[in-house]
């Protein structure tokens, strides 16, 4: 039984609201023929989702001199792929219904301002009242640490929402409550397992936990 009501949800965005996965996958495949990266084995997808972006990294066999230029080339396909890439099915009724009951909303993600605005279009974009975008693959806890301070809220009516170990892993640097959901990136079980604050199945079960 839960009885926090936070104030502020900050969200990652692919995997969480917007449903990237196979772009995200035709994409790495692409980076890898254009950078000279391992190509990703579809039976490591799994593993692969649940081990820290350093070991990512070492998998794919990314130097990190080379890693502006692989995100800042994956950015770029992302943006003409973005015609694929949509909202996951009841994730804009959440996020309506989040900002009338004066939710502040925040997005904390590596993936551009433009593909974000294309994916949920200019009236929703401007729910947001913080929007981070482009944060660096190491760079989240930073980014969280920012909005913090600009928030004005205590840490305890804060509360970061995603679908990777490394979002749950930057929020729990920073001391702030961390959903996992289901339905994104990294397998159900390997999130649970990390032990996030709570696990959602579906967008909905976001709502009773804001204010």
């Amino acid at each position: 039984m839960h009885t926090n009501r936070y104030k502020l949800i900050v969200f990652d965005f692919d995997g969480t609201l917007a449903d990237s996965f196979g772009c995200v996958l035709r994409i790495l495949d692409e980076a890898a023929s254009r950078h000279g990266l391992r190509r990703v084995d579809p039976r490591d997808v799994d593993s692969l989702l649940s081990k820290s972006p350093k070991d990512i990294m070492r998998y794919l066999g990314i130097p990190a001199w080379k890693l502006p230029l692989v995100v800042a080339s994956m950015r770029r396909e992302m943006r003409i792929h973005i015609d694929r890439v949509s909202l996951f099915p009841g994730v804009a009724a959440l996020l309506d219904g989040l900002s009338k009951r004066g939710v502040v909303l925040a997005l904390v993600t590596s993936n551009s301002y433009d593909n974000v605005r294309c994916v949920m279009g200019p009236e929703m974009t401007a729910r947001f009242r913080f929007v981070d975008c482009g944060v660096a693959v190491l760079g989240k806890r930073a980014r969280l640490r920012k909005i913090v301070a600009r928030s004005g809220l205590a840490r305890e009516e804060i509360f970061c929402i995603g679908d990777e170990i490394r979002d749950l892993e930057a929020a729990r640097k920073e001391r702030l409550a961390f959903g996992a959901v289901s339905w994104g990136f990294a397998k159900p079980d390997l999130l649970a397992a990390r032990g996030p604050d709570v696990m959602f199945v579906t967008p909905e079960e976001i709502m009773p936990y804001c204010t």
